[in-house]
């Protein structure tokens, strides 16, 4: 199975941290794993983001043209990627930043990211918020593999912002429940 997931927004918001969490926890859970970063000249503010493809097999090409997760943490994003999802997909925004009408097919994930990001300790985890939400709802990894990867990554550069982390982490992962998604049609 080949999933292609796309995190976009701001820099200073952990994209492409998060991006390779996923790509990380997905390469030790045994699978095949491409991992894209995109960004400007702009340290923070300026458009960035990654796409991740995961496969069973190995991934051809880097080229997509579906989409299956989108975490659009801004408008721009949104409107850069959002006509790249299909039936099925899941988008995933920053309620806090975008907002969304209901898109038909379309699994939608409205959550307050950069609120959940600002109660765990730091609002540059926005990121590892709507990264907890995904695999809540979609298991792409497992959450646990995401987590230790979570814990040898940060915990090793910046081991004082590891709790901050996990709890933007388990924050995500957490509210999933309480948000309403409509199933895709």
């Amino acid at each position: 199975m080949d999933t292609a997931i796309v995190i976009s927004g701001f820099g200073g918001q952990g994209l492409l941290l998060a991006g390779k969490l996923v790509a990380q926890a997905a390469m030790l859970e045994g699978r095949e794993v491409m991992w894209i970063p995109s960004y400007g000249p702009e340290m923070r503010g300026g458009a960035a983001g990654c796409t991740v493809l995961l496969g069973d097999e190995p991934i051809g090409s880097p080229v997509v043209d579906r989409i299956d997760v989108l975490v659009a943490l801004t408008t721009p994003s949104l409107e850069k990627y959002g006509r790249r999802l299909g039936a099925g997909s899941m988008l995933v925004v920053d309620s806090s930043l975008v907002s969304v009408g209901p898109r038909p097919g379309i699994e939608l994930i409205d959550l307050p990211c950069t609120q959940l990001a600002r109660a765990a300790g730091d609002d540059r985890l926005v990121s590892i918020v709507a990264l907890g939400a995904v695999l809540g709802r979609r298991p792409i990894v497992s959450p646990e593999t995401l987590r230790t990867v979570l814990m040898r990554v940060v915990g090793a550069k910046h081991p004082e912002l590891l709790e901050a982390d996990l709890a933007a982490f388990d924050s995500g992962l957490h509210s999933i429940d309480a948000v309403e998604s409509p199933a895709p049609a």
